[in-house]
């Protein structure tokens, strides 16, 4: 086991590392931004580093920096989190090259997944479920327009080396097709130095539904069974629930042994998310791989039991998984809502200010993770996410009736927050009825 672990990231997911490296006797170093400078998760922290200013591309994507403070501390380990660092390839490979061991896939394994073509190639070798599209990247106007007159439209574009929304436009016809295939291209570039584009076809009223998976370095591969997270803006994810709703046994359990299929395949070690977006008649098709953890893997953690941060962190150190495929099941519902910063009434407009009022909900099968407390101030430089509200319940009727009594108990104040729409969503009666689309959040929002 590693005796010094650098977390390279902030807020909720910093704490929720530290934590896990508590319980396994593991000291925690954090690196911090100067924006960060007074969270209250680094008093828990053996060792605190400020790597630079509020700015990530000056602090926590800044990878020199990174190295040098983990070289400054003598860690034997660096966890990237999710977001910032945690899907960069190459950022892996230099951990690799100062003997730091990188708390996630091998570069290799990242390069394979985290690229949407070559994750494709590599799922389609596996017989796992894709959509019909370009083989890989478009490599001109006339080749799109041809893919797409084979498959039919819609159609959407995406980029290849990253998600979000970024890169990613949705055509109806030729005409948008061509505008916008060099928009996305643009888009692409800009957001992920990388502009290469691939088609797929596009589904109208989709789900989206992911399997979160575990690998280790010995070959083995599990999959800790599904999530649905529909309910989402612009690609941004606002609440997950294990196990989906609605969704066929049968279908389910294939999907799921596909997703540990491809990780097997892609000898991939650690936590990894397969996500797929399900049609009306429950047809998978894979859309992405997220090669690192996820910030909704707590609801996975409720309904199986595994911890899934510690165990990211033992196979890194070579441990084998301790789990055979049959000894995950499904233990009741789980819900989580993100609590963000943002103003639902004002287009999710973002809340930055001091926090003078945080009452954090308790109670059976309520858990919380956040970095917040009374007087802590939410900087405008990062993702407004303050806190997962997590509940477990026998079934899902009980656990949105839970989450529905714990969002009540929850007080955060004076700054805006997602709290009072959850609290509309669990009243809501086609939420209620489980199985709504990616775009319902938006249209109820209109």
């Amino acid at each position: 086991m590693f005796r010094r672990i650098l977390i390279a990231n902030r807020g909720e997911i910093a704490l929720r590392i530290i934590r896990a490296c508590r319980e396994l006797g593991v000291e925690a170093v954090c690196v911090y931004s100067t924006a960060d400078k007074d969270a209250p998760y680094l008093k828990l922290a053996d060792r605190a580093i400020c790597i630079g200013p509020p700015p990530a591309r000056e602090s926590y994507i800044n990878i020199p920096k990174i190295i040098a403070a983990a070289e400054i501390a003598d860690v034997d380990a660096i966890h990237p989190g999710y977001g910032f660092l945690s899907e960069r390839a190459d950022f892996a490979q230099i951990c690799r090259d100062c003997k730091i061991e990188f708390i996630g896939p091998s570069p290799e394994a990242m390069a394979k997944l985290g690229d949407k073509v070559e994750c494709k190639r590599t799922a389609k070798a596996a017989k796992v479920p894709i959509f019909p599209g370009s083989e890989g990247a478009i490599e001109d106007e006339e080749e799109a327009v041809k893919v797409a007159s084979e498959i039919g439209y819609p159609v959407i574009i995406k980029a290849s080396a990253g998600g979000g929304g970024r890169g990613m436009k949705v055509c109806h016809n030729e005409a948008t097709l061509r505008t916008n295939l060099r928009i996305a291209s643009q888009e692409a570039l800009a957001a992920f130095g990388n502009g290469a584009v691939f088609i797929e076809k596009f589904l109208e009223h989709a789900r989206h539904v992911e399997v979160q998976c575990l690998g280790d370095k010995h070959g083995h591969a599990i999959h800790l069974f599904e999530r649905d997270c529909s309910t989402q803006r612009r690609h941004q994810k606002l609440i997950e629930e294990a196990p989906g709703p609605l969704i066929d046994r049968k279908r389910r359990d294939a999907t799921c042994e596909a997703a540990a299929r491809l990780i097997k395949a892609a000898e991939y070690s650690g936590a990894a998310t397969v996500e797929f977006l399900m049609d009306g008649k429950q047809n998978f098709y894979m859309l992405e791989v997220n090669t690192r953890v996820q910030v909704e893997h707590p609801v996975t953690e409720m309904i199986t039991g595994v911890d899934i941060v510690k165990m990211s962190i033992l196979v890194a150190a070579g441990e084998p998984l301790p789990y055979k495929q049959k000894d995950i099941e499904i233990r009741g519902h789980a819900m989580e809502c993100r609590i963000n910063a943002e103003d639902p009434d004002k287009n999710f407009m973002p809340c930055a200010g001091r926090i003078t009022t945080f009452e954090p909900p308790g109670g059976p099968g309520v858990r919380l993770d956040s970095h917040v407390v009374t007087g802590y101030t939410v900087p405008p430089n990062y993702d407004s996410m303050i806190g997962k509200l997590i509940v477990h319940a026998d079934d899902r009727e009980q656990c949105m009736n839970r989450m529905a009594r714990a969002l009540r108990e929850f007080n955060v104040g004076p700054i805006k927050t997602t709290i009072p729409l959850h609290q509309r969503l669990m009243e809501n009666a086609d939420f209620r009825k489980g199985g709504v689309d990616i775009h319902y959040l938006e249209r109820l929002l209109k």
